[in-house]
Parts: C-alpha cells; structure tokens; sequence
C-alpha cells in the first residue's frame, strides 16, 4: 500500500470542532459528524490535522497504488465545508439535484454551510455514499 500524505491521528475530533471560532459554522460541523456517525456507526478521527473521519476504506487510485482513507469525512476548509463523500462519475445525481445551495467536485461535496441545504437530503445522500463504498469493498 502507498505511504498517504494523509494519516488518521490520535488527536480528538470533538476538541479540533470545539475550537472553530465562528458558531455557525461550528454549528454546522457539530450536525455534519452527527449525520456521519449515524450513518457508519463509527467514531470520528481526526486524519491529518483538519479532516474529520469516520471508518477507514482503502481507496484505489486510477494508478492500481492505494492508500487508507476514512470511509467518509469532512473539513471545515477557508471558503467551503469540504465533504469527502465518494460522488465520482455522477452519482448521486438525482439527491444532488435536491440539496440544495453546493458545489460538486470529482469526489467532494462543497458547502457554504447547511443554510440553503436540505438536510434530509444530506443525510440521505451520506447514507447511500456509506452503502455505496460498503459494496464496493464486497466487490473487491
């Protein structure tokens, strides 16, 4: 397996939340790992110093190297709420359609915040990422 720039660490992810200064988005981050503790049944562990991670997945680079990766994350970046959600080749297309205000990347979800989101929405669109790579995993 390739060596990640990316580690899961012992630091504690409700500490790293705790001290986002501004509420709101704080607030945000708090409803996010909920979401994504309920949806794998795993705790959250902090990966590299601004990722929250919940379960671990080998994830498969186009180049056959692989590398650990949480099974689904986020982080509270500058700009946006990063959400690392698996969307790759237009999954989820039909949910994304209904959330709301975001941006779509190869494999991330962009929030401003969860103004503007439909959070039922969101949490189906976590779950059926969770499913999807627990699949993946049992194809491999």
């Amino acid at each position: 397996m390739a060596e990640p720039k990316t580690k899961a660490t012992k630091a504690s992810a409700a500490q790293f939340l705790g001290k986002i200064s501004d509420p709101k988005r704080r607030a945000d981050c708090i409803e996010i790992a909920k979401l994504m503790k309920a949806a794998t049944g795993e705790e959250p562990e902090m990966w590299g110093s601004s990722i929250v991670g919940f379960g671990r997945s080998v994830m498969k680079y186009a180049s056959g190297k692989e590398a650990e990766w949480p099974t689904i994350g986020f982080s509270p970046r500058k700009n946006d709420l990063t959400l690392y959600v698996g969307l790759g080749s237009g999954k989820f297309k039909d949910l994304l359609g209904r959330l709301g205000k975001h941006k779509a990347g190869k494999g991330c979800l962009y929030l401003k915040g969860l103004d503007g989101v439909d959070t039922s929405v969101l949490k189906e669109l976590i779950e059926q990422s969770v499913k999807a790579k627990a699949s993946a995993r049992v194809k491999d």
